[in-house]
């Protein structure tokens, strides 16, 4: 697969403001229209400007959503679950992933733009109502360069983003307090994972998915194996190498054996709406220990870890297959 260069056109300085603005929304709504665009965009940035390491993190973290997704719809959890809770967990996963780039990507976009003209450009955000600690934190990094700075806020942002609007929200809350969710969440099935090319399986998983600051913790957590082991070439030649589908056939079918479709066979594109944004940070404290840094997890080579949990998924499914057998052989008499 060839490195993805994003189309990211050039624009002159004699630009006017409105022209700057309309391309900008013009590329975000092209690469947010579903998991395999918004994966590739990210990692497309990432191979212009490696100093922006969210970028390639956030790319990662996409093609797990999309694994997640097309789950749903191929093996184990294909089997498990009704329709309605698969469409109900479909939509979780691509609202939440759909607003982060919605807001994130012009970001990535003002900051490029900000390096071609040579100058900062970060008043530009208002436009797309980015939260006003986004751009102190833009401003702090074109002046300092604190790489891993940039990445914690920019996992702080995301995570306070979408933890009204998804994580709360009346609509979605169902998905996270339904049973099988809670079972999920206490055998840490909700897990992130990082493959290279000769199969080995690199990543970390969360308890308490609601939780604001453990989903911080995991995005740092995440950050720490990537970019501060010794693991970051092997993953990202792995990342170069294979191409993004959404599914677990792009680390050799899962090492249970269990597979996935690939995301655009099953799914379309989805329609979003956005209300208009809250500024989060000026409603809510933003909290100077979500800065700490975290070491590397002891144990970050997972693959026999998730070996297990997938072994775990498919006595569930054993299980709730026999129940449904048995329900119906009950109903026939």
């Amino acid at each position: 697969m060839k490195r993805i260069y994003p189309n990211i056109p050039s624009i002159g300085q004699d630009k006017p403001l409105c022209y700057w603005i309309k391309m900008i929304r013009a590329q975000v709504r092209d690469h947010n229209r579903d998991n395999i665009s918004r994966t590739m965009a990210y990692q497309g940035f990432f191979e212009w400007h490696g100093e922006v390491r969210w970028s390639l993190l956030a790319s990662l973290v996409s093609r797990n959503a999309g694994w997640n997704m097309t789950d749903l719809e191929g093996g184990v959890l294909g089997d498990i679950l009704s329709k309605r809770r698969r469409e109900d967990l479909f939509m979780t996963y691509e609202r939440a992933n759909w607003m982060i780039f919605e807001d994130a990507y012009p970001q990535l976009l003002i900051y490029h733009y900000s390096v071609v003209a040579g100058v900062e450009m970060f008043h530009l955000l208002d436009e797309f109502h980015v939260s006003s600690f986004m751009k102190t934190e833009w401003k702090y990094f074109w002046e300092h360069r604190d790489l891993d700075r940039l990445v914690t806020a920019l996992i702080i942002n995301e995570q306070n983003l979408i933890q009204g609007p998804v994580i709360l929200d009346p609509v979605y809350r169902k998905v996270f307090t339904s049973p099988l969710f809670f079972v999920e969440d206490r055998l840490h099935f909700s897990s992130v994972i990082f493959p290279t090319l000769d199969g080995r399986l690199y990543g970390a998983s969360v308890h308490g998915f609601r939780d604001l600051d453990n989903r911080i913790l995991l995005g740092k957590k995440l950050y720490s194996i990537l970019f501060h082991s010794d693991h970051f070439s092997d993953i990202f030649k792995w990342a170069v190498a294979v191409e993004p589908k959404g599914s677990r056939r792009e680390y050799a079918e899962g090492p249970t054996g269990t597979s996935s479709p690939d995301l655009r066979s099953v799914y379309g594109e989805v329609t979003h709406h956005m209300r208009r944004k809250k500024d989060w940070s000026i409603e809510g404290r933003v909290r100077e220990d979500w800065f700490d840094p975290v070491p590397i997890p002891s144990e970050v080579e997972i693959k026999s870890w998730f070996i297990h949990k997938e072994k775990q998924l498919m006595r569930m499914n054993s299980f709730a297959k026999w129940i449904k057998k048995a329900l119906s052989l009950r109903l026939s008499k």
